[in-house]
């Protein structure tokens, strides 16, 4: 036994090696998005944290943006807890639009 690594690629036929580049290509644009992803959201926590709620519709976004967080967890995906999660977000829309009316 070697302690060399094995270069498949040398091994693969020319639609393996153009199959497996396309594989290498999708997950480096998907760590790139996620990379991007989370520098946006720290960037929205930076805003929501720099400065209180001067009315309600900030003080519902904020709220909203905590509500999608929990939603995204484990805890969250309990069915009785995703109605919770929705009827809650849709209560807020509702009164919100009702107060820019």
């Amino acid at each position: 036994m070697t302690d060399e690594p094995v270069d498949l690629d040398d091994r693969r036929s020319g639609a393996g090696k153009i199959a497996a580049d396309i594989r290498r290509h999708a997950l480096h644009e998907f760590e790139a998005a996620r990379e991007a992803l989370r520098r946006r959201q720290e960037e929205l926590e930076a805003q929501l944290l720099a400065e209180p709620a001067d009315t309600w519709p900030e003080a519902a976004a904020k709220a909203q943006y905590l509500i999608r967080l929990y939603a995204a967890t484990a805890d969250a995906q309990d069915a009785r807890r995703k109605q919770l999660i929705a009827r809650a977000l849709a209560d807020m829309a509702r009164l919100l639009d009702r107060e820019a009316d």
